[in-house]
């Protein structure tokens, strides 16, 4: 019975999107808005096909820049978070700076990045490293403060050292709230690289998007925001696989779950 819940509850969001996407093309059929204005979705498709054979270097190069960020965001995040967790005055001095840092929106620091660092690739993955640095750090932290003390009392009475509580009890703990973080970064991470891209660049598909943007080319521009979204979710993809390799067991708590 819950399985069945669990099927439909995985439909709707299916079904209504399929709605809300043959609405669009209904409307866009109509010529209530003119097509230059709001490709249809079936314009959209077609486009995509036609510009991908030209797109190709351009999505390479966002996927390096968000990749090359998205990892040196993790291991970054990884180094903070376990000095934060360790030491209680590094918390209470760098925790206010990284709330802070996400105040400040990345398009707006984006500019000084291309000053300082040129319009290669440094800026880009820069901005990528921003945006996904503060939700891995923050996550892992809180991982790392939610492990069972009981189960940390138990090793320190044992004579365990620091070391050997992390890697046994803290990090492992903490893994499931580690990976959240990770997922969430991972769809930031291609957002992060076409903001940067935005602002200067030969190549990528923030700077293919100003320049049929220009051109009022409006069907390759969704196209392209299409294939940021695909991106995107790849990554999300592959994070979660990551996951479930790594952490077999919360499959088979959430399948133990469901069978309750």
């Amino acid at each position: 019975m819950k399985r069945s819940i669990s099927t439909g509850n995985k439909l709707i969001p299916i079904a209504f999107q399929v709605i809300l996407i043959f609405a669009w093309q209904i409307l866009a059929d109509s010529g209530k808005i003119p097509k230059y204005i709001l490709p249809s979705p079936k314009d959209i498709i077609i486009s995509l096909f036609e510009i991908l054979p030209d797109i190709k270097t351009h999505i390479y190069t966002t996927l390096e820049e968000a990749i090359i960020g998205f990892a040196i965001a993790v291991i970054f995040s990884i180094v903070i978070a376990v000095l934060m967790d360790n030491y209680e005055i590094i918390r209470k001095s760098l925790y206010p700076i990284l709330v802070v840092s996400q105040t400040v929106p990345v398009i707006a620091l984006a500019p000084l990045f291309m000053v300082w660092f040129g319009f290669g690739i440094t800026p880009k993955v820069i901005a990528v490293v921003l945006v996904c640095f503060f939700p891995v750090a923050v996550s892992l932290l809180d991982g790392l403060d939610s492990v069972d003390r009981d189960m940390i009392n138990l090793l320190r009475s044992m004579g365990a050292s620091k070391i050997q509580i992390f890697r046994y009890v803290k990090f492992p703990g903490a893994m499931s709230s580690f990976f959240s973080g990770l997922r969430i970064a991972a769809t930031y991470s291609v957002m992060g690289a076409i903001i940067g891209e935005w602002l200067g660049g030969e190549k990528g598909l923030g700077v293919y998007m100003i320049r049929v943007k220009h051109s009022f080319a409006l069907d390759k521009m969704f196209a392209a925001i299409l294939i940021i979204i695909l991106l995107s979710m790849a990554l999300f993809g592959l994070v979660y696989l990551i996951q479930r390799w790594i952490m077999p067991w919360e499959k088979h708590r959430k399948l133990k779950g469901e069978d309750q």
